[in-house]
């Protein structure tokens, strides 16, 4: 499979991660977490992101050019989804699409109209470019996923313990153990500069570090060398052993399983409607989709990336593209880990694809591989919530449909995994929302995922998310992270 340049895209799915955001915390043992802001530094990174992302597919002079009629000017809504979390009140998540969007689409004078007297209007802010953007409402009724009526409250409790079995048998293993006794003389090095907060390997106060640091310079000049990287590397183990799984299906990869319906139903858009379908989807996100996706394509395992936590404002992109002499389309994957780095496409190594073929993968065998992982059916959301009775799962675990094998890792804790299709349409919305039903709603375990889909879902044209910030003055101690970057 060549991964030259004789290839044309044809369109893209990006996850980008939420900007720069003010301090949160998150509790270790079930994830709640406090509300954040994204600061005037994030707004900066996700604009520059969507900047880069406009100068690799809108611009007609790059090789990777995505060549839409007029898009590279105007937005067509036709052919764009943009969709970020909004399951809080925070709204970092949306805060970060809107500044992405008005780089990938900046103002222009052609976003105008002309009036019957000859005059001609410009939209304001010298022709800002309205994109519409896909949010989750959770005050909403439940369609396809989305968020939770209080009934199901026993089912997902039911997911609780068995994600908390998963944390308990983490934080009980030798590996955890032996990482803990090995850290625990720089953790006690630590408490002068985290402000009397206890600090474990479970309780990692990464957050309150990072942000003092970023934005103190009294605190900065004190910390000394390396202990916020030294920190950061605690966080990075802590994440990738509770976020990963060591088969696809596991437990440990559910942020990934729960994208997945999204991403493979966007990349057959892509690969099927043109010239007239989807061609552009984003999705603002946290880090935990990265942690499992880049797990279950084996870029981690490749070695090509560590196996830590992505920097805000850091891109995903699964290209859609098809040799210029026909043929089936193919998916390339570029990474872009933060605001100073750059594109690289990334090698994927997955049951069914050792790698040796190149960097570039056919659309049918990426599909084939990862669609039985994804939770995307009435049948997978019952049996992972335990739930026999709501929402039509009679109806649905009562149908003869075949059961997939769970890894062994996870066989104990995690339920079977049925293959009962709705339509491609509501298989999308059903997945697409599943993490924010599974663990936002419950103990935001998967808060910031931004993993979204219609249903429960506002269609939300904005110029700007100023009026969502709050005005309340949080706590130094009700703004931190264990474990969060």
């Amino acid at each position: 499979m060549s991964d030259g340049n004789d290839t044309q895209v044809l369109g893209i799915v990006v996850l980008a991660r939420g900007g720069d955001r003010q301090t949160l915390y998150l509790d270790p043992d079930t994830y709640f977490s406090t509300l954040t802001t994204i600061t005037p530094l994030g707004e900066q990174q996700e604009f520059q992101l969507g900047a880069s992302l406009r100068s690799l597919y809108l611009n007609a002079s790059s090789p990777s050019f995505i060549g839409i009629p007029g898009v590279f000017a105007l937005v067509n809504q036709s052919s764009v989804i943009v969709r970020a979390d909004e399951v809080t009140d925070d709204g970092t998540l949306f805060d970060s699409a809107v500044a992405l969007m008005q780089g990938f689409w900046p103002p222009t004078a052609q976003s105008s109209i002309s009036l019957a007297n000859g005059t001609t209007i410009t939209s304001p802010l010298n022709g800002f470019q309205y994109v519409n953007i896909e949010s989750v409402d959770p005050d909403m009724d439940y369609v396809g996923s989305l968020a939770p009526p209080l009934e199901l409250s026993d089912a997902v409790r039911t997911f609780l313990q068995a994600w908390s079995n998963r944390v308990e048998q983490f934080y009980n293993s030798a590996a955890f153990v032996a990482k803990a006794n090995e850290s625990a003389s720089f953790l006690t090095a630590l408490q002068p500069y985290i402000d009397a907060r206890i600090s474990s390997l479970q309780d990692i106060i990464y957050d309150y570090m990072n942000v003092q640091f970023t934005y103190n310079i009294t605190y900065a000049e004190q910390l000394p060398p390396r202990y916020l990287e030294q920190v950061r590397d605690l966080v990075n183990w802590h994440e990738y052993n509770l976020f990963t799984d060591s088969q696809a299906s596991g437990i440990g990869n559910i942020a990934g399983r729960s994208i997945l319906p999204t991403i493979l139903d966007a990349l057959s858009n892509i690969g099927s409607q043109l010239p007239y379908g989807l061609q552009l989807h984003f999705s603002a996100v946290s880090y935990q989709p990265f942690l499992s996706l880049m797990n279950m394509t084996g870029i981690f395992e490749s070695g090509q990336l560590p196996p830590a936590i992505v920097d805000y404002a850091a891109a995903l992109v699964f290209e859609v593209r098809q040799s210029t002499a026909g043929g089936e389309p193919v998916i390339r994957v570029q990474f872009k880990n933060g605001t100073d780095d750059d594109f690289h496409a990334m090698g994927l190594i997955f049951d069914g694809w050792n790698g040796s073929g190149g960097k570039d993968v056919p659309l049918s065998v990426f599909t084939a591989a990862f669609q039985g992982a994804a939770v995307n059916t009435t049948a997978d959301w019952c049996n992972i919530c335990a739930q026999p009775t709501q929402r039509s799962c009679e109806q649905a675990l009562a149908s003869p449909v075949a059961t997939a094998p769970t890894s062994a890792a996870s066989s104990s804790s995690a339920p079977s995994f049925h293959s009962k299709q709705f339509s491609s349409v509501g298989a999308g919305f059903l997945g697409a929302g599943l993490a924010i039903v599974l663990l936002s709603a419950v103990f935001g375990l998967l808060l910031f995922l931004g993993v979204l889909s219609y249903g429960g879902v506002r269609k939300l044209r904005r110029l700007s998310n100023v009026s969502r910030r709050s005005n309340r003055e949080w706590r130094g101690d009700e703004m931190e992270l264990h474990s969060e970057v």
